[in-house]
Formats: structure tokens, sequence, C-alpha cells
């Protein structure tokens, strides 16, 4: 998922983030819900945006997500732009360039 960092906060673009789909998948559909549940701002065409406080509870759930195999690494991975500043260590397990 394409991701970035402004003003401390993380955002993952609107377009890489799983949809819900009803009648969907059940992981892809929880993990859609599990994103939401932690973001401090997740609307409908808009990027999701996410506090510093939960960067730790992210990765746990991209690395849970990540090994289970139900999911692509593209859909568990945070991939950054080259030209951005450095990966927060926290994020860094989850997180490659692009």
């Amino acid at each position: 998922m394409r991701a970035r960092i402004e003003d401390n906060i993380l955002f993952l673009h609107h377009e890489d983030v799983p949809p819900y789909k009803k009648g969907g998948s059940v992981v892809r559909n929880s993990y859609f819900w599990a994103l939401k549940a932690i973001a401090g701002r997740a609307s409908r065409g808009r990027d999701w945006e996410y506090e510093p406080e939960v960067w730790f509870a992210l990765k746990r759930m991209l690395l849970s997500f990540m090994e289970s195999g139900y999911l692509g690494l593209s859909e568990t991975q945070l991939e950054f732009s080259p030209d951005a500043e450095e990966i927060p260590d926290v994020l860094r397990s989850v997180s490659t360039w692009l």
C-alpha cells in the first residue's frame, strides 16, 4: 500500500486500502475493518490517516495478515516513495521503498 508521512501522520493511499465487500472474503473484510478501527480518519475517497500512537498496533496487524498468507504482499506492506524521509523504526519491518 502506498504510504507517506506528513506532519507525523501516516497516510495510506485510499485506492490501495482493501475495500469492504458484502459477501466478500472474510479475511479481506476483517482486514478492512481492522485497518479502519485504528485509523484516525478513514473516509471514502480520501487517504486513511494513522497517528503515531497506533503505528505499533498497525505494524502488528500488518505482520499478522502478512504471515497468514491470505493477502498479497502489496496489500500488507507499506510502500514509501524513495524521496520520502526515512521510514520510522516502528514501521520498518512492514515497509519498503517503491
